[in-house]
């Protein structure tokens, strides 16, 4: 009998391997570009009078985006479609991501759901969202006695 040194992490690399075959048999037959989605990264900041996102976007048209407001919930969507005349060329790495995203965010009630401005500048698509007058911060006079 002999004897066999433990590795602790052959059974984590084990488990890797199984993972990494799981996700293989679930896209098998997919085209792996067309089916990787991905999620764009966003910055949210707020003043006293408004709220402000910022997605990043690059390479996505005007066009293949879609910004809306419902019952408090800021939804956008967009897609990057890869270019038909590149499928052809023999790529050694694709790492940008293609395909359709969803991002959701829900609304405080001081924001203005009626004033909302968006700009697409350098691949960021801004979202401006006034506040309510009501939520603005106001300053109140001390009368001295």
């Amino acid at each position: 009998m002999t004897i066999t040194r433990w590795d602790p992490f052959r059974e984590v690399v084990a488990l890797q391997r199984r993972v990494n075959s799981l996700y293989r048999d679930m896209n098998e037959g997919d085209d792996p570009v067309a089916a990787a989605s991905f999620t764009p990264a966003v910055d949210i900041y707020e003043d006293a009078q408004k709220v402000v996102l910022k997605l990043e976007i690059p390479g996505i048209d005007q066009k293949d985006l879609d910004v809306r407001v419902e019952n408090h919930t800021l939804t956008v969507k967009g897609e990057r479609k890869f270019e038909a005349e590149e499928k052809e060329q023999n790529f050694h790495r694709i790492e940008r991501r293609y395909g359709s995203f969803f991002r959701a965010f829900t609304l405080p009630t001081t924001v203005d759901t009626e004033s909302i401005a968006a700009s697409y500048n350098a691949g960021v698509l801004k979202l401006e969202l006034a506040k309510k007058a009501e939520a603005q911060p106001k300053q109140i006079q001390i009368k001295v006695a």
